[in-house]
């Protein structure tokens, strides 16, 4: 269906024909300039010809721009938005030691962080009817998307992420933290959070163990997924940071089973894929069934037009006299 967002924007459309009934005189006060013209000298029938030509362009002209300024756009037919999904809050490590490349990707070596991106990017695009969030933590934890539909923006602040972002240590604590205060602006929720690290709690300002308080006592279940194949690095300065052989897979699994979640351990891509086809089976949460329509704005097909028929307005009396010149 073609509607006008602004149809009042309409009202302005005779302001030029009122200004043209006004008397001569009244009108003439508000010109601060009188340019002299040649068009005296021309042939009065001529001068007639070109003058409504001219005003009915810039009738035209004027009519497109009150048409753009109304805003007409498409509404497309009503589609339901699912009334099943998850809240599911992603928490993605960008410590130093997500640096080391222990891992392949088809067939390539890669860090940790680039596996995750490319393993999360499918999990995210299979998320439809859930909504998602997206932490990111290193010295402190930060939260780049809150809970959304909007997968793809949710995809593109993950893939825009690069270790060292937010500090080169580790707040598993402040993490999990910031993910429970989130959720308690959610009323309808099952409130699960995914937890990827390659560490253990090295940083920020509540402890792992403080964090688990907060989100038994609020109800949030955490998964935890450690990152790392355990072979360290040995092809770059990474091999410095700390690897999978430092990964607190005891603390990881009591914050897990305390939450009502579970501990994964991500070797490699397929182990990370078969986790979250484990993901998949969660539970859903009814929520209150709502329809959209999509909306196309066409504001700039009127605008484009009018600017076209501007140019040629103006540059008319140059093609005349070009035409003259060759005659």
């Amino acid at each position: 269906m073609f509607e006008f967002a602004w149809i009042w924007v309409w009202i302005i459309a005779p302001l030029p024909y009122l200004f043209w009934r006004m008397p001569r005189k009244e009108r003439e006060q508000g010109l601060a300039l009188r340019v002299p013209s040649l068009s005296h000298f021309e042939s009065g029938s001529q001068t007639a010809g070109k003058h409504w030509i001219r005003l009915l362009l810039l009738c035209v002209i004027w009519l497109l721009l009150v048409g753009a300024a109304a805003r007409p756009q498409w509404l497309g037919e009503p589609m339901a938005i699912p009334s099943e999904g998850r809240d599911l809050m992603l928490a993605v490590d960008l410590s130093g030691s997500m640096k080391n490349q222990d891992m392949t990707v088809n067939g390539r070596r890669v860090d940790r962080l680039q596996m995750i991106k490319s393993v999360l990017d499918d999990f995210i695009a299979r998320r439809v009817g859930d909504r998602l969030g997206l932490i990111l933590f290193a010295d402190t934890a930060y939260l780049q998307a809150p809970l959304t539909y909007d997968r793809d923006t949710v995809a593109q602040l993950l893939d825009e992420s690069v270790i060292g972002l937010v500090g080169e240590q580790t707040a598993i604590g402040d993490a999990i933290g910031l993910a429970v205060k989130r959720f308690e602006e959610k009323k309808q929720s099952n409130k699960v959070l995914i937890l990827l690290t390659d560490g253990q709690n090295t940083a920020g300002n509540i402890t792992p163990e403080q964090a688990t308080e907060l989100a038994m006592a609020k109800s949030v279940t955490v998964y935890t997924i450690g990152v790392g194949s355990g072979q360290g690095d040995s092809m770059g300065f990474s091999m410095f940071f700390n690897n999978a052989k430092e990964l607190d897979e005891a603390s990881l699994t009591r914050i897990a089973e305390q939450t009502g979640g579970r501990y994964f351990r991500a070797k490699d891509t397929q182990s990370l894929e078969a986790i979250y086809e484990k993901l998949d089976e969660l539970e859903p949460i009814e929520r209150e069934s709502r329809k959209m329509r999509p909306l196309t704005a066409l504001f700039f097909y009127p605008l484009s037009l009018a600017l076209l028929l501007s140019v040629l307005l103006a540059a008319s009396p140059l093609i005349n006299r070009f035409v003259r010149g060759n005659a």
